[in-house]
């Protein structure tokens, strides 16, 4: 199931937007390239709410303890270990949808 999010305006550069969902609260993510993420708004350490982090690249720090998180994987980096679930995102007419599906992309 797709779920809007809104314009692709709606959701600023180097910055998120949190939408609730029926598996708690997602971050839409969106990179100074246009791309756009979608992650359970939980840092893997201590389900810090990683929509208020500073976003980088294609990383998020959690504002907590400063845990960074690949948005296109999840995967906290460097020596911290761990994972926050992610979600398949599309854009399509200006407009950003993140998909709620039984093959939601868990921690590998």
């Amino acid at each position: 199931m797709w779920i809007g999010v809104g314009k692709t305006e709606d959701i600023p550069l180097l910055g998120s937007r949190v939408v609730e969902s029926v598996l708690g609260n997602i971050a839409i993510f969106r990179t100074s390239e246009d791309e756009f993420f979608a992650l359970k708004d939980q840092c893997p350490h201590k389900q810090g709410p990683l929509s208020q982090g500073i976003v980088y690249d294609k990383r998020v720090t959690c504002p907590l303890h400063n845990w960074v998180i690949a948005l296109d994987t999840g995967k906290a980096t460097g020596p911290d270990e761990g994972c926050t679930q992610r979600f398949p995102v599309k854009v399509e007419n200006n407009r950003v949808y993140f998909e709620i599906n039984d093959d939601v992309k868990k921690c590998d």
